[in-house]
C-alpha cells in the first residue's frame, strides 16, 4: 500500500516542479524586453548609446567624424534631416547638432524616435546628454519643429582594441507613428489589401 502513495508524491511534485518551471519561463519572457532594454542601454550594446548626465571628460587632440542618419518610417508624413549630414570632433568635445522635423500631412499625427549607434561596439562610448529620442512628438499639419541632440565620444574609445582606430561614427535615428509613448509598428506598416479574382 505504500508504494501508490509514494508514486502519487512523486507525481505531484513532478507536475509542481513543471509548472514552476513554465511559470518561471512565462515570467522571464515577459520581462526579457525591458531588461534587455535596460542592458542596452546601460552598457552600450547593440549600438545603443550611453545617456549621461554631465560630460567630466578631458577634450583631446583626437577626431573623429559623426554621421547623422534620419529615417521616417512608411506610412508617416513627416520630413526630418539634421543640419549638417557629418562634423569632426575631438573626443571629450561636448557637441550639438540639431535637427528639422515636419508633418507634410493634412491632419495632426504623434510620433517618436528611435535611435542608434554603428558600429555597434562604438555605442559604449557614445554619450548623449541630450535628445528628442522616446519623446512622444504630436505635429500639426505643416507643423515644423528643431530638436537638438548634444553628446560626446568618450576619450575612453582610445584604448579599446576593438575601435581605437575608428575614424567615424553614425547616429542613426527613425520616426514612427506612436500612441501611447510606444512606436506603432502596425501603423507603419501597409494596409493589406483583399485579393479580387
Amino acid at each position: 500500500m505504500a508504494e501508490p502513495r509514494d508514486l502519487q508524491r512523486k507525481m505531484q511534485r513532478t507536475v509542481l516542479a513543471c509548472v514552476g518551471i513554465v511559470a518561471g519561463m512565462g515570467g522571464l519572457a515577459y520581462a526579457s524586453v525591458p531588461l534587455y532594454d535596460l542592458f542596452c542601454k546601460v552598457t552600450g550594446f547593440a549600438g545603443t548609446p550611453i545617456v549621461r548626465e554631465g560630460n567630466a571628460a578631458n577634450v583631446m587632440d583626437r577626431t573623429i567624424s559623426v554621421r547623422f542618419d534620419a529615417n521616417v518610417s512608411p506610412g508617416l508624413r513627416w520630413t526630418f534631416q539634421p543640419e549638417t549630414p557629418e562634423v569632426k570632433v575631438k573626443l571629450g568635445e561636448t557637441t550639438t547638432v540639431l535637427y528639422k522635423v515636419t508633418n507634410t500631412d493634412t491632419k495632426p499625427s504623434t510620433a517618436i524616435a528611435t535611435y542608434n549607434v554603428q558600429p555597434d561596439l562604438a555605442g559604449t562610448y557614445f554619450s548623449k546628454l541630450e535628445c528628442f529620442c522616446f519623446t512622444e512628438q504630436t505635429l500639426q499639419p505643416g507643423e515644423t519643429v528643431e530638436s537638438a541632440v548634444v553628446f560626446y565620444i568618450d576619450p575612453r574609445l582610445v584604448k579599446d582594441g576593438d575601435v581605437k582606430d575608428l575614424s567615424s561614427i553614425t547616429l542613426s535615428y527613425t520616426y514612427f507613428p506612436s500612441k501611447g509613448g510606444q512606436p506603432v509598428a502596425e501603423a507603419a506598416a501597409p494596409a493589406t489589401k483583399p485579393i479580387v479574382q
